[in-house]
């Protein structure tokens, strides 16, 4: 690697910028060159970090105790400040001055002999790699072999290698010895976004710290800060916007704001203009969208959403916005009073108020409604007529059961008929499943996704052998075998079916059997297990006739006599009357067929017929 060639200093009299300083120009005589906010206001020591103050606190206290690792492991979000604080670090092991002559953090705030070398990224001893582009194992020997040798000029030779868990697995195997028991004179500093990625062999030898994501209420002052250091006006909604759309990144934020500044000039920077220039949909708005799906309005949410889409929000952002929403009304209803939103009052009262329209059941199925919702936008060629339908499925959720009640028996009153109170369809009246021999479809709630019935009347189911029949003509043979072995059937009836289980039988088979039913039938299904004993299952019925068939044919004479002549044989098969492959010549006489094993000393098959009974045997 070509080593980088030194930036030119600043002339005298002249103030370097935080970093390399945008005093640096670009050609002698030349304007200065433009350094984004993301660089220029990187922290130039440990009191600068945002949000990472217990972090701060632990490295502060190993410095000045002594106690200092060897090998360091940096991870977290991207932008939270992982390869600054690699850098920090490696200014802090090997910081000397006039004065101070070890290893310092809280000294960093004055430059040291080797600080201005280490953050241009040019000192000797110090190397900073990045893991993509040195996966190879011979790269890492390599490394190895020069970390041997004593610093240059530093107290430490310090490696900075960042996105550590691209390398392959050769390179960590090769760096496991070295990285456990170092030269006293090297440092290890890794960084990386994909800790999981990484061999416990290897973070078993690195002092680990998890650098924090930066809370939208830290990012949002932290950015007003810069601001007023860049003389800018932007709105604190503005800057709210930002800071969620970070998503926890501070040099996302940045380089957000940065655009931000170019697009709308340092004067005034309003929430309007940051809104389209990221194609986000009005806040209050989307809890206007929110509030018509929830009522289940699916008009008035379609005609919102559409005029969002039309005034310029992207599809997969409106859906993204309703899920943070959705999020907060979850939030809502579980914190109850102890619940604080980080925005207006208004805003706060609105997601209240549709927390007391939802139980904590209904806020999880439209959440994962609308993260699947999210996915379709992504993906769909038309994403904005995909946003629309999943607009159109919120408000369908809306209008179902709450999914706790999905369980629960239907009440006399409903099954006489009574209109249960509800939302939209659940207002509809309901005739009695027991006797009706139709019914209304019912929309139903199938684990995430959601099934509604067909138009038109449904099977008649009311006994055992018509399920079974109705499973073997959809060839659902699954639920078939697990209601042959453990449904002991005690009471069924059209609409209701009790039943206790076998012993292994499945937790969810009542579940299984209620939703295969509704589906099937069209009505309400009552599915109660009992712990009851019950009768035997089909299974075990079919195992018990076996059992006494061979019981029965081991008794008869013949058999028994022809079992006695051929030690070790035993009857494989028993052929009851009416089965394919009896002798026709025998019409209703009893019929055994018997095969003999083992084969080699049994004979060929034999059909022993009971005659009928004589006087004399002889």
């Amino acid at each position: 690697m070509a080593a980088k060639k030194p930036p030119k200093p600043p002339e005298d009299g002249q103030e370097a910028g935080p970093e390399d300083g945008p005093a640096l120009f670009a050609e002698s005589g030349g304007p200065p060159a433009y350094q984004v906010l993301a660089r220029k206001y990187r922290p130039h020591s440990f009191e600068d970090l945002v949000g990472q103050e217990a972090m701060v606190r632990t490295l502060t206290n190993a410095f000045k105790t002594g106690r200092i690792a060897h090998a360091f492991m940096l991870t977290g979000v991207r932008g939270v400040g992982k390869t600054t604080t690699a850098r920090l670090l490696a200014r802090a092991l090997n910081y000397e001055s006039d004065t101070i002559h070890q290893p310092s953090i809280e000294a960093l705030q004055v430059e040291g002999r080797h600080c201005r070398a280490i953050i241009e990224g040019r000192h000797i001893d110090v190397l900073e790699l990045d893991a993509a582009s040195h996966t190879k194992v011979e790269e890492m020997r390599d490394l190895l072999d020069g970390a041997r040798y004593a610093p240059v000029s530093a107290r430490y030779k310090v490696y900075i290698i960042d996105e550590v868990h691209m390398l392959s697995t050769a390179s960590f195997n090769a760096l496991l010895k070295t990285l456990e028991e170092p030269p006293p004179h090297v440092k290890f500093i890794f960084a990386t976004t994909e800790i999981r990625k990484v061999p416990v062999t290897v973070l078993s030898r690195c002092q680990r710290f998890n650098l924090q994501r930066f809370t939208p209420e830290a990012l949002a002052e932290h950015l007003a800060n810069i601001c007023r250091k860049e003389k800018a006006t932007v709105a604190p909604e503005a800057l709210a916007l930002i800071a969620r759309a970070a998503e926890g990144s501070a040099r996302d934020a940045l380089s957000i704001l940065d655009q931000a500044l170019v697009q709308g000039g340092k004067s005034n920077v309003g929430a309007e203009a940051v809104r389209e220039m990221l194609g986000l949909a009005d806040r209050s708005r989307v809890l206007d969208l929110l509030d018509k799906a929830i009522a289940a309005d699916h008009k008035a949410a379609l005609e919102e959403a559409t005029a969002l889409l039309d005034a310029g929000a992207d599809a997969p952002v409106l859906v993204k916005d309703l899920l943070d929403a959705m999020t907060e009304v979850s939030r809502a209803k579980a914190l109850g009073e102890a619940y604080a939103y980080a925005g207006p009052a208004d805003w706060a009262q609105r997601t209240q108020a549709m927390a007391q329209k939802l139980s904590p059941a209904q806020a999880s199925r439209m959440w994962k409604l609308l993260l699947q919702g999210f996915e379709d936008c992504t993906r769909a060629p038309d994403p904005p007529a995909a946003a629309q339908m999943v607009v159109l499925r919120l408000a369908a959720a809306a209008a179902l059961p709450p999914p706790e009640n999905a369980g629960k028996a239907p009440t006399p009153e409903k099954r006489a008929g009574a209109a249960p109170e509800s939302v939209g369809a659940r207002g509809e009246n309901r005739q009695d499943a027991r006797r009706a021999e139709t019914a209304p479809p019912v929309a139903m709630a199938v684990g995430d996704d959601l099934h509604h019935a067909t138009d038109g009347p449904g099977k008649r189911l009311a006994s055992l052998n018509q399920i079974i029949a109705e499973l073997d003509s959809q060839r659902r043979i699954d639920l078939r075998y697990e209601i042959e072995t453990y449904v002991r059937p005690a009471e069924i009836d059209y609409g209701h079916f009790h039943y206790s289980a076998a012993p292994g039988a499945p937790v969810d088979l009542s579940m299984k059997l209620r939703s295969w039913l509704e589906a099937t039938t069209h009505v309400e299904w009552e599915v109660i297990q009992s712990d009851d004993a019950g009768a035997e299952s089909a299974a075990e019925q079919r195992a018990r006739r076996k059992r006494e068939i061979f019981e029965a044919a081991e008794a008869h004479p013949r058999i028994a006599e022809a079992l006695k002549a051929f030690p070790g044989s035993r009857i494989l098969r028993v052929d009851e009357p009416g089965d394919d492959d009896l002798d026709e010549a025998a019409g209703e006489t009893n019929v055994i067929h018997v095969d003999f094993a083992p084969r080699d000393l049994a004979p060929d098959p034999v059909d022993y017929v009971h005659p009928e009974p004589e006087e004399d045997d002889d």
